[in-house]
This record gives structure tokens, C-alpha cells and sequence, in this order.
């Protein structure tokens, strides 16, 4: 027998609102098959996923953004001076902007979408592998396989619609949308379908007839959209002017084209707005060109004049002195004019800038001013012609810088190149970016561990059934044995389903005890009648009841067992089947229902035709009847009374087997019949709150429950390091 000594200490129970970390290490060992398996599950499946996604490819480019263009503009300094170049930050939102990328759908052609069918699941990856069409394919396109379209038109409410394109013999295909065909078409050729609506040119179709692809008119806001959300700009450093370009696509090819396309838009955009500034400035100074050429011709037609009539008067050297100094001011006072016509279409009077200039300005014309007084003191034949002469030399002056900016800003519109240069044209990275196929394997393996890890704590939390006898001691009841999970028991148990059962239940075709009479579960068995014999001598009659909270926790088991251990025993034992519902222990016996406590109970059968021969020595059995629709009534029959005080007087030991005592009443009957009644709980499944009310319902009913039988107790590494370990062999 087991050696007590062996087993280690038992620690307290721990109460049920406290977690038990050992316990929850113990549950993770047990279960840590389960774990793998699960966590191999989700790897297997990250695995599969990987190689099923579509790889994403990246193309980048490098282009970089020049504080100034090659050739100077005129009225670059005017700029400068103003801080007008365009920042970093807005060079970004422009590549982004709906001109730009706009333009490259439209060049692109990005708001066709083509979508070849697949074979369902591993199309994709079968394509990527070069497997070429198989003799099974039929609507599927395989690897070779290709559709280029000239021309998809479709008016606003088809735009979004997905076609269907079926590949046809003889360079024709059909068209059809949502399963209704809407005609045929030649490669090559235009054609129309839905009176107009849609106009579709295929350049050429590369695939066997049956072949079906999806054709998607998005519109220009979709197909912009969609290539935003996939382009990416960003700068190197701070003020580098270097922009790192890149776009993803699942087409390597596609991808350096459309970036490619986006890169030299937004050059020839830069160009363009350069140039147009420069015309822009042109226009403005040939504006102006008529009207100074007037005005000089009419300031050297007033001083001939003058001079003609006052017989060509001569300046004094004072008067040339003053008159030079005039005309300087008056033409720094005209390129301020200039100045201040470009400054004004920029910024308003109270821009920093714009107030310095008009500040300097001011100062030029506060010197005018004094020069105009000193001119006031001059003869006044020398005034008029001073005058005069101002006027010419300053319009001549004027008309001579007018020309010269003319002459300057056509060369600056003809060689206008942008600031802005394509470093580094678009190239796909040889290796996706997208998926991520080791990390995808280990995220989807972390996560099946977690997964698994989370269920078996959780389920283990969840179901707190007994683990060892302290909790069921607890309770107020005595264990009386601990019986272990017999694998050699689960040889005898077979799975059984009744037409009117949902689930099926399962059943003991043989007995343990004389199958296996050394088997760890038998020899605590017989523990358990010694137990019983000291047990019994306190009590009033010799019959057992056993029962249990809940069905299916080994009741029957340990009523035949017990019998047979105890008939080997040299005691005369009857095995009582009360449990006329849906009792089986006439299986054990290999017997039959019929016949049993319930015809008896009913006056339809005799002691003689109910009590049955198991087989074995000193051992007989009655089974449960067939199943009477008021099995509770008839246990209150005077007739089970006699029953039980006859098999008392006939046999040495009485051992009743009863329904669940929370779900019928029946145990309650038997028990007031039984001197001795025990409690079965089973390993791990009977919480102790559950064994706490079951108890307590016998009690009301006048039962008294002498103590408990843990049944089917495992070695577990939960109990193991949560409540002692039981070890249960011979020395």
C-alpha cells in the first residue's frame, strides 16, 4: 500500500479569491501539449499567411530643391530680399497636391484597375511561383497570362461598376456586369456597350479562352486618393533641399513608372511657374515701355522750345552740379518705383519690407525737395531750363533701364530651367517591403502563444474543482479515500447517445476489480473498505448510499468496484441500481435494464426476478428497471422499505447508487433508507461550494452525510505545486 511518509506536506488550501501562482504554473504544465500545439497552429498559420500575401514593392527616387534657379531672374534680388522662395514644407505639400499627382494618374492611366481571376486561395502564390495554366483552370488566370487595355471609358453612374471580361476564341471577348452579359467586343477595335456608356478598346488579350478579368473605372478622385495614400515624401535633414521620394505598389514595374511620371511632373511644374514669372514681369515692363517714350519725346520737344525762344541759354557749372545730382536722385526714385510695383502685388503697406522700402523712398524725396529749394534761388531763365533739361536726361535715363530689363528678362523667360533636379531616377528595391514575412511569423506565433496560454489560465480559473482533500475537508466532510484516474478504467468506458438525447453520455462495460485487482484505483478502493467497516459499526443498518452534486463523476464506478472489492472479500454484497432514470449499472454486468428496482417498486416483478448473479462470488446486483415516469414517487413506496430490510437480512453490505443530488430528489429519499451515506466529488470538476449545497440539501432532508470520496485524482503539475502532491504506487 501507499506509503504515507512518502508524500511531501500539504500546504494550506488557498481561499477562492486569491490567486495561486503555483497552481496556475501547475495548470500551464499540464496543459502544455496544448499550448504547443496551438501556438504550432498559429505559427503554421502566419506561415501560410506570408507566403499567400501579395509582396508589396518600394521605389524611391531623389530630388532636390535649389535655393535658385540657374539663370538669374531680374527681379530675383527684389525676391530675396523678401524671403518669397518657397520653403521646404511647401515644396512637400505641392508633390502631394492633387496637380501633381493628378497629372501622373492621368499619365499613368491609375484609375484603371485590372484584376485578373485567380484560383481561389493559393491563385496568387501559384502565379508568383511561374506555374502556367493547368488542365483543370477554367475561368482563372494563370501565370503568362495578361490583359492590356487601350481605352475604358465609363460614364459617373458606372464609374466604380466592376466589369467582367471573359478572354473568347479568335481575338473576341465578352463583357458583362454583376452575371448580365452585356455583348462582345474585338481585340483592337472600339467598341461600345449600354447604348454608349461604356467604350472599350483591349490592345491585345495573352490568355486562354475562358479566362476572366475584373475591369474598375474609379474615378480621377478615387485613383488620386489611393496613390496619395501610397506615396510618401520626406527630407533629408533640415535644410538640405533633398527630398527622398517613394511609393509602394504590388506591381514593381508600375511602381517606378507612376513615380517616375511624379518626379518630372513636378519638374516641368517648377519650370513652368519660373517662367511664368519671368513673362509675368515681362508684360508689366512693356506696359511701360509707350508710355516713358512719350514722355521723354515731349521733355526734349519743351526744352528745344525753350531754347528757341530764349536763343539757346547755357547752364553755370552750379546749375550742371545741381542738375546732375537731380537726375541721380530721380532715377534712384524710378527703380524704387519698380521695385515698389513688383513688392505691392506681394505684400501689403504694413509688411516689414514693403515699410523699408517706402521709408527709403521718403529720404530720396526729402533730398528732392531740398534740391528743388536751391533750384527756387537760381535766376529764372536757369530754373526753366534746368527743369527742362532734368526732364530729358531723367526720361532718357529711365527709358535706357526700361530697355535694358526688357532685353534682361527675355533672356531670363527664354532660359528659365527651375530650380529644382532629378538626382536620382525611381528604382524598385529587389526585396518587398510588405509583408513582413519573419515578423509576421513571429507576431502570429506570440500570439497563438498568448492565445493559448490566456485560455488554459482562463478555463483553469473558471472551473475551480476540488484538487485535493483539504478543500473538500473544508466543507465540514471527511475523505474517506482519494481513488486515482484509473487509465485502465477508460479501456471500460464506452460513449453512448439515446434517440432523445442531444449529447450522449458515457457507460462501464466491465469492471475494474476483476480486471485489473492491482490497479492504484482498486487498491484505494480497498482502503476505502476498511475505512467503511470501522465507518459502519456506528450505524443502524448496513447499507451505503453513495451519491454526488453532479452526473457523470464516477458514482456508478465506485458502487460496483467497491462491491466486487468487498465480495472478493469474503462479504456477501448487493449492488442496487437506484437510480431508475438513467442508470447503467447493468452494463457493468453485461445485463439488461428490464426487470429491475422499478418493476419490483411497481408490483410488477418478485425479489427472485430482480436480484441477479454478477458472475462473481458473493456478488449480486439489481439494475434500475425500465425508466417509470415517477421515480421519486415510487421510492416512497412502503414496498422499497421492505425491499431494503429483506436485502439487509439476505446480504452483509447494501450499496445503493443515486441520482445527483441537485438534480432530482431521489437521493434524499434513499438516504433516509441508508445508515451510511457517502459523498462523491470528482477530481478537478466538483467545485467545493457545489459538494457545500449538496450537503446541505441532504441535511434538510433528515440525510446525514458521513464523509466524501475524491474520485479520479490525477498527478497534475497544478496540484502538484498548488495543493501537495499524491503519489500513488506500491513500494
Amino acid at each position: 500500500m501507499t506509503d504515507p511518509t512518502q508524500n511531501p506536506p500539504r500546504p494550506t488550501t488557498p481561499a477562492d479569491d486569491e490567486i495561486d501562482l503555483g497552481r496556475l504554473f501547475g495548470l500551464l504544465l499540464d496543459h502544455k501539449w496544448w499550448i504547443i500545439g496551438i501556438t504550432f497552429l498559429f505559427a503554421l498559420g502566419g506561415v501560410a499567411y506570408a507566403l499567400q500575401a501579395t509582396p508589396i514593392y518600394r521605389a524611391d527616387a531623389l530630388v532636390q530643391v535649389e535655393d535658385k534657379a540657374g539663370m538669374s531672374n531680374p527681379l530675383e534680388d527684389v525676391r530675396a530680399m523678401l524671403g518669397e522662395e518657397p520653403s521646404t514644407d511647401a515644396q512637400l505639400g505641392i508633390l502631394r497636391s492633387r496637380l501633381v499627382l493628378g497629372r501622373a494618374v492621368d499619365q499613368e492611366r491609375l484609375d484603371l484597375v485590372v484584376q485578373p481571376t485567380r484560383f481561389p486561395v493559393i491563385g496568387d502564390f501559384l502565379v508568383r511561383l511561374g506555374i502556367e495554366r493547368p488542365g483543370f483552370a477554367e475561368s482563372s488566370v494563370w501565370a503568362g497570362e495578361t490583359l492590356n487595355i487601350g481605352e475604358f471609358q465609363a460614364d459617373s453612374p458606372l464609374t466604380g461598376e466592376a466589369f467582367t471580361l471573359t478572354a473568347g476564341e479568335g481575338g473576341y471577348y465578352s463583357l458583362s456586369l454583376e452575371g448580365q452579359s452585356l455583348g462582345e467586343g474585338e481585340v483592337g477595335k472600339d467598341s461600345t456597350f449600354l447604348d454608349g456608356q461604356v467604350t472599350l478598346r483591349v490592345a491585345e488579350i495573352l490568355a486562354a479562352p475562358g479566362a476572366e478579368f475584373t475591369l474598375i473605372k474609379r474615378s480621377r478622385l478615387a485613383a488620386i486618393n489611393d496613390l496619395r495614400s501610397r506615396f510618401s515624401v520626406s527630407q533629408q535633414g533640415s535644410d538640405s533641399g533633398l527630398l527622398d521620394l517613394a511609393l509602394t505598389d504590388p506591381d514593381p514595374s508600375r511602381a517606378v513608372r507612376t513615380l517616375d511620371a511624379i518626379s518630372e511632373i513636378y519638374l516641368t511644374q517648377n519650370i513652368q511657374r519660373q517662367s511664368a514669372e519671368a513673362e509675368q514681369s515681362l508684360d508689366f515692363l512693356e506696359g511701360q515701355e509707350p508710355e516713358i517714350r512719350e514722355q521723354l519725346r515731349a521733355a526734349e520737344n519743351a526744352l528745344n522750345a525753350y531754347r528757341t525762344e530764349r536763343d539757346s541759354v547755357d547752364l553755370s557749372l552750379e546749375t550742371k552740379s545741381i542738375l546732375e545730382r537731380l537726375v541721380n536722385l530721380e532715377a534712384q526714385l524710378n527703380e524704387l518705383e519698380f521695385t515698389e510695383s513688383e513688392v505691392s502685388r506681394r505684400f501689403s503697406s504694413s509688411h516689414p519690407t514693403y515699410s523699408a522700402l517706402l521709408e527709403k523712398k521718403q529720404q530720396l524725396i526729402d533730398e528732392r525737395e531740398r534740391l528743388n529749394q536751391r533750384i527756387e534761388s537760381l535766376p529764372e531763365t536757369q530754373q526753366q531750363v534746368l527743369r527742362r533739361t532734368r526732364d530729358v536726361e531723367l526720361n532718357q535715363e529711365i527709358y535706357l533701364q526700361l530697355r535694358n530689363k526688357i532685353q534682361e528678362m527675355k533672356i531670363a523667360k527664354a532660359s528659365t530651367v527651375g530650380n529644382v533636379r532629378i538626382l536620382d531616377e525611381a528604382v524598385v528595391q529587389p526585396n518587398p517591403v510588405e509583408p513582413k514575412k519573419p515578423l509576421i511569423v513571429v507576431m502570429a506565433t506570440l500570439l497563438g502563444s498568448m492565445l493559448s496560454v490566456g485560455l488554459v489560465l482562463g478555463r483553469g480559473l473558471l472551473r475551480r474543482g476540488v484538487e485535493s482533500p483539504e478543500q473538500v475537508e473544508e466543507v465540514g466532510l471527511p475523505v474517506y479515500a482519494s481513488v486515482p484516474l484509473s487509465d485502465e478504467q477508460q479501456k471500460l468506458v464506452q460513449r453512448v447517445r439515446r434517440r432523445h438525447e442531444r449529447h450522449g453520455h458515457n457507460i462501464v462495460t466491465g469492471i475494474l476489480a476483476e480486471r485489473a485487482p492491482a490497479d492504484t484505483a482498486v487498491e484505494a478502493l480497498r482502503g476505502l473498505r476498511t475505512s467503511l467497516h470501522f465507518a459502519m459499526l456506528e450505524a443502524g443498518d448496513n447499507r451505503l448510499m453513495i451519491t454526488g452534486p453532479s452526473p457523470g463523476i464516477g458514482k456508478s464506478f465506485l458502487s460496483v468496484n467497491l462491491a466486487t472489492v468487498c465480495a472478493l472479500g469474503g462479504q456477501r454484497v448487493l449492488v442496487l441500481d437506484a437510480d431508475m432514470r438513467k442508470g447503467h449499472i447493468h452494463h457493468a454486468f453485461r445485463g439488461h435494464s428490464e426487470s429491475g428496482l422499478s418493476e419490483l417498486l411497481s408490483g410488477k416483478a418478485a425479489w427472485g426476478e430482480v436480484v441477479r448473479d454478477s458472475g462473481i462470488e458473493n456478488l449480486s446486483y439489481v439494475a434500475r428497471g425500465t425508466a417509470p415516469p415517477n421515480p421519486a414517487e415510487l421510492l416512497m413506496n412502503a414496498s422499497f422499505t421492505a425491499f431494503l430490510e429483506q436485502a439487509s437480512r439476505e446480504f452483509d453490505l447494501v450499496i445503493l447508487d443515486t441520482p445527483p443530488v441537485l438534480a432530482v430528489t431521489d437521493a434524499a429519499l434513499v438516504g433516509k433508507q441508508c445508515g451510511t451515506s457517502l459523498m462523491v466529488a470528482r477530481f478537478q470538476l466538483n467545485p467545493a461550494k457545489e459538494l457545500q449545497i449538496a450537503t446541505r440539501r441532504l441535511e434538510t432532508a433528515g440525510v446525514t452525510v458521513k464523509g466524501a470520496i475524491l474520485n479520479a485524482m490525477e498527478r497534475k503539475a497544478a496540484t502538484r505545486y498548488g495543493y501537495g502532491y499524491y503519489n500513488y504506487a506500491y513500494r
